[in-house]
């Protein structure tokens, strides 16, 4: 069994055995230090917790004992309008970063479920799990069905829209409309030459995530350039989850859902796509998962999101396509008011 995989059981197995480990570890000079489960960072509505099955049958007799829990919200409106709406985050997101969304969703009716991923920010970080967009769906079919739900829009972002792609593929009645904001897995990065990256040199990689590091990587793809203040709660939701002692569950986590990333693309099946489905494109993004280990004429063709968006809303059967010239990849965070108008318009508009 290779090291690096020894290493990461022993550090998920002691977080697990001992009382206390992965409580949030205070605040350093500057930045605030979170448990591998984002212990002590508050998310804006109130969280509950379902339990996921785990994947062997056999795993008591196994002793496996490792408990699965999903982590979500679920906002009621004030108003209902009879509807719901699923919210699935990115690889570097969280459900509490869907705070505004939340807020104006909620405020015109809709009924919010937002959950962390097995594997992300609140929710369980196991040692050993085939991470898969398949199973991540099975995880959300089985939450909202818990929660009495028959009928669900499904929004992504980032990476959540590949989950919420593979999520109408799989559970096409169900889902209601589809709406897909800067998702990655527009086009087939191994397919277009990137080399594999094994998980322990991902794993490595990720061990060396800081607060500086993302930053820099948020301000050059998400916000187009620019910064404001308001933007440092998300680095630091993400960099003090990995600066504390359960660290290494993070990263070992991280680099295990960004090799399904890479090799589980859901470009090609766009074509079967039957839902109602809105792109919201900020084109000044230029995310591109591998870019900076593939050679510089390949990286320089990837993640042109001023192609990418119109050639999605192409091959998706009445996909409609809403773009912003001046945003980047998180556009409900960069300018919430335009967003949001256009991101109600589209689900009154399910034709």
């Amino acid at each position: 069994m290779p090291t690096l995989f020894l290493r990461s059981i022993v550090v998920v197995a002691a977080a697990l055995a001992l009382p206390g480990l992965g409580a949030a570890q205070g605040v350093s000079s500057e930045h605030p230090t979170y448990g591998p489960r984002l212990e002590g960072f508050e998310y804006p509505f109130k969280t509950e917790v379902f339990s996921v099955a785990g994947q062997r049958p056999d795993a008591a007799a196994a002793g496996d004992s490792q408990p699965l829990e999903m982590v979500f919200m679920d906002i009621a409106p004030e108003t209902p309008n009879g509807r719901t709406v699923v919210l699935l985050h990115g690889k570097n997101f969280c459900a509490a970063t869907w705070e505004a969304t939340i807020g104006r969703l909620t405020g015109a009716g809709y009924r919010v479920i937002a959950p962390d991923q097995i594997g992300f920010c609140k929710s369980s970080k196991p040692a050993a799990y085939q991470f898969s967009f398949q199973q991540l769906a099975q995880n959300t079919k089985a939450l909202l069905d818990a929660r009495g739900i028959d009928k669900a829009t499904v929004v992504g972002h980032s990476m959540g829209g590949m989950l919420a792609t593979r999520f109408a593929l799989m559970y096409t009645d169900f889902t209601e409309q589809l709406v897909l904001v800067n998702p990655i897995g527009l086009e087939d990065w191994k397919a277009k030459g990137v080399p594999y990256q094994s998980i322990s040199t991902a794993f490595e990689g990720e061990q060396k995530t800081s607060f500086e590091s993302i930053k820099a990587y948020q301000q050059k793809f998400y916000y187009s350039g620019q910064w404001k203040p308001d933007y440092d709660k998300w680095v630091e939701m993400s960099a003090g989850m990995s600066a504390g002692e359960g660290g290494d569950q993070v990263a070992w986590n991280q680099a295990l859902t960004s090799d399904m990333v890479f090799t589980q693309p859901v470009v090609h099946e766009f074509g079967q796509v039957k839902t109602p489905t809105l792109l919201l494109i900020g084109t000044t993004d230029k995310t591109a998962p591998g870019a900076n280990r593939a050679s510089k004429a390949i990286a320089a063709s990837l993640g042109d999101y001023t192609k990418l968006g119109k050639q999605a809303a192409e091959s998706i059967p009445g996909g409609k396509l809403v773009e912003f010239e001046d945003l980047g990849h998180s556009p409900q965070i960069q300018d919430p008011d335009r967003f949001h108008k256009a991101l109600l318009d589209g689900l009154n508009d399910r034709s």
